[in-house]
């Protein structure tokens, strides 16, 4: 019984994952091997970090890498996929918490054996040997409401959305915006921080109840790369393009019908490409034994020189400096 419950619970698992990357021989018992699990694979975000893994990957063909996620955006189905690949024996995991809080147990569980975590997004990690970060989060926050605050002429109702209330990063970014907002007496936050789950459907659905009930809103800030896409359509379908200010993550190529539209106004964002790579290369620095030391050139775009302090437990914070703030007059730039 408890094998078919082990082997049920892998199957699971397995199920809900996508799988990529280049792997050495299986016969190379000194193959040294890295996964990345990211909140959700398929959606564009993090298909883009796919393929910086991949890339990392192509130029390490001595190492075996791969990038895995949960088919929906479930911390619960996160956190089975990290069980089961600490079973394996994975010697190092780069991954991005849909709820940092939720595997504490088991990252601290790996990292007793030996597994080399390394996170993003998650720089409130007690069990981790290394948080990246692309950026200061609160610098973010602080300029995606100054872009907001911008298009709304300092006053009038916004509000904030959300991946998951336990997303660390999507709130650091949605409370700066609220202590930016506190220099604009004219901004009234209402029905803050919305979960979206990651869905641009349900984004899109949730949008249009808040602007039915606050049909005065003039702004949102948002956070989940996909939360852009439903609210601009909810925008968009009210005929409110270019009369509600929308300012939040997303991705360029998916955002750009509305950014042209005017139902998006500005997208803030950092390259998942990039964020993939410096992950996996930071993962395997660790695992050859080497340190990773304040102004350090990780070799990817924006970790050219990062600043590295004391993480939340004992491992390092590592930040960056790919911040990329863009609207439709620039956005061209940066078409992925």
């Amino acid at each position: 019984m408890k094998i078919a419950n082990f082997m049920k619970s892998s199957v699971f698992a397995l199920a809900a994952i996508s799988v990529i990357g280049f792997a050495a021989p299986a016969s190379a018992q000194d193959t040294k091997s890295i996964t990345t699990v990211v909140k959700i694979s398929g959606i564009p975000w993090f298909d883009r970090m796919e393929t910086g893994v991949t890339r990392f990957a192509k130029e390490n063909p001595d190492m075996n890498i791969r990038q895995v996620g949960p088919a929906t955006s479930d911390s619960a189905q996160q956190l089975q996929i990290i069980q089961d690949l600490v079973a394996t024996g994975v010697d190092a995991l780069a991954v991005v918490p849909m709820d940092p809080d939720i595997l504490e147990g088991i990252l601290g569980r790996a990292m007793a054996r030996g597994t080399i975590i390394v996170t993003h997004e998650a720089d409130n990690q007690i069990n981790t040997n290394a948080d990246i970060e692309a950026f200061n989060n609160n610098d973010y926050g602080t300029a995606l409401n100054e872009r907001l605050a911008k298009c709304m002429g300092g006053k009038g109702k916004w509000t904030t959305f959300v991946g998951s209330l336990g997303s660390r990063t999507h709130m650091q970014w949605v409370n700066a915006g609220e202590e930016n907002a506190k220099k604009y007496p004219g901004m009234e936050l209402v029905d803050p921080n919305n979960e979206s789950f990651d869905d641009a459907n349900g984004t899109y659905e949730k949008a249009k109840e808040i602007l039915r009930k606050h049909p005065d809103l003039k702004g949102f800030q948002t956070s989940a790369g996909n939360d852009v896409l439903g609210v601009g359509r909810a925008i968009e379908e009210a005929g409110l393009a270019g009369k509600v200010c929308l300012v939040g993550t997303g991705l360029p190529t998916p955002s750009a019908a509305y950014l042209d539209s005017g139902a998006i106004t500005a997208i803030g964002f950092w390259d998942p490409q990039k964020a993939g790579m410096a992950m996996n290369e930071v993962a395997k620095l660790m695992l050859e034994g080497k340190k990773i030391t304040d102004g350090m050139d990780l070799g990817v775009e924006g970790y050219e020189k990062v600043t590295v302090t004391p993480g939340a437990g004992k491992g390092l914070l590592i930040v960056g400096n790919g911040m990329v703030l863009v609207d439709k007059d620039t956005y061209k730039k940066y078409l992925f």
